[in-house]
């Protein structure tokens, strides 16, 4: 899996352990690159990137991350690796929607939602999934018109509202799923006091083949009270954190010396302009 749009987890100090610790956990993966700022891992051919230091935010559950397990046991051996020095949110149980199924939070402040069901259904193995709550909730499905009609390669896959007596508005997006990109995503309103929203902890970075398609994103995500934030980075309207840099950014990085001359030049810049970058 070669997806474009792959999410960034900031890590206080702590991203080597991190990757050690994720990679660890579930196993078929390891690091891609690696540098003072940033550390990519990939598992099951998924691309994360771990990010020292930028956002004073920490990671919340406005953003976890729906984990995919064909066999109890396997959701099992996650749970007990990701709760150790991290919280449960829902305990390891059988549940309506999945025979094993828990929520946790990590050591680090990331969450996993760990799902035992058939991957035919979703061969993704690791999927954000975007809370709607605080100010944002009920637009869950108003995000995912947005985002499916922006990126190509997209289509929504299923809205599910709650039903009567289910503990929220029917008018409320239970669970839904969708892709942007060729990549799986899903996405839930909920109107529970949690005391978390989207921040910039957790991010999905976008790598653009041209200019033309950094313009197209930047200006869609920045419009009706979205906002620029600095070097590739931007709020939406609904608060939910993107990065939209070019699928070159790495190449132009690889040279320490150039690194340094596209560093200084990115660091000036609110939305990313490729040519700028290459003649730094």
């Amino acid at each position: 899996m070669n997806n474009s749009i792959y999410p960034c987890l900031a890590i206080k100090d702590k991203i080597a352990e991190a990757a050690d610790f994720y990679i660890q956990t579930f196993g078929n993966g390891g690091i891609t690159q690696t540098s003072p700022y940033v550390i990519q891992i990939q598992l099951s051919g998924q691309k994360f990137m771990l990010l020292k230091d930028g956002p004073a935010s920490s990671p919340n559950a406005a953003i976890s991350f729906m984990v995919i397990s064909e066999t109890a046991e396997e959701t099992e051996a996650y749970y007990h690796k990701l709760s150790a020095q991290g919280n449960t949110m829902m305990p390891l149980d059988a549940y309506p929607w999945s025979p094993k199924y828990a929520w946790v939070e990590d050591k680090y402040g990331v969450s996993w939602q760990l799902y035992t069901g058939n991957k035919n259904d979703n061969p993704q193995k690791f999927n954000p999934t975007l809370m709607f709550t605080g100010t944002q909730v009920g637009k869950a499905a108003e995000a995912i018109n947005l985002y499916t009609k922006l990126f190509p390669q997209s289509d929504v896959q299923g809205i599910l509202n709650y039903g009567e007596n289910e503990g929220d508005d029917t008018s409320f997006v239970k669970h839904a799923q969708f892709k942007i990109k060729g990549f799986t995503a899903m996405a839930m309103d909920s109107s529970a006091d949690h005391g978390f929203t989207f921040n910039d902890a957790v991010s999905l970075v976008v790598e653009c083949e041209t200019q033309e398609e950094i313009d197209r994103y930047w200006l869609e995500l920045t419009a009706h009270g979205g906002q620029e934030v600095a070097c590739g980075w931007l709020t939406d309207r609904y608060g939910l954190s993107w990065q939209i840099i070019p699928a070159s950014l790495g190449s132009l990085l690889k040279e320490p010396e150039r690194a340094q001359r596209v560093m200084a030049a990115l660091l000036k810049m609110k939305k990313l302009i490729i040519s700028d970058l290459e003649n730094a």
